[in-house]
């Protein structure tokens, strides 16, 4: 039983670091490339409305493949697009050529009526790959600010230093134990 459990609290220990690496790698990718963190030509979005729920849950992340101009979509894609100064992801409902470009009608599947606007390829900026990974999204959007980013650099660094002083403590017992045995 303390096998089980010595087995369990290593495994325990390992997915907690992995976790807190991986959330790492992302808060650094996204203040390397300026915002936007890429992973092998994907990028994470956090999910930041409710406007394409149940498909998108608020606070999840999504991985979109990123597009180029010769990136070809059709209908019930779901890309991330640029309107004004901020980034969208719908649902592509409806396609027309006009002069022989293609436009995009969406539509937030929780949404009653389509987007007012056309999207044209060159304001798309991802295609959705597939994956989605609920709630992660507001632990993301939290290490991005400032307080976020140092909060995730000084309590790990904080925890390992504890946890070292226990272990350092924990070897001088067991030798004062072994010195008097």
């Amino acid at each position: 039983m303390k096998i089980l459990l010595a087995l369990l609290w290593k495994l325990s220990k390992l997915v907690s670091i992995l976790l807190f690496f991986t959330l790492f790698f992302i808060v650094l990718s996204a203040k390397a490339s300026g915002g936007e963190p890429t992973i092998l030509g994907h990028q994470l979005k956090v999910v930041l409305s409710g406007s394409m729920e149940p498909t998108f849950m608020t606070g999840s992340i999504i991985l979109m493949e990123k597009t180029t101009p010769s990136s070809t979509f059709k209908k019930n894609d779901v890309i991330t697009f640029r309107s004004e100064d901020i980034l969208i992801t719908h649902r592509i409902i409806d396609i027309k050529d006009v002069n022989g470009k293609e436009i995009y009608q969406t539509k937030g599947d929780n949404n009653n009526a389509p987007d007012p606007v056309y999207v044209t390829g060159d304001q798309i900026v991802g295609k959705y790959a597939d994956l989605t990974i609920p709630y992660i999204g507001f632990l993301v959007n939290v290490a991005s600010t400032k307080e976020g980013s140092t909060f995730l650099l000084v309590v790990p660094g904080i925890l390992l230093v504890a946890s070292a002083g226990l272990s350092i403590v924990r070897a001088l017992r067991e030798f004062e134990k072994a010195k008097t045995a």
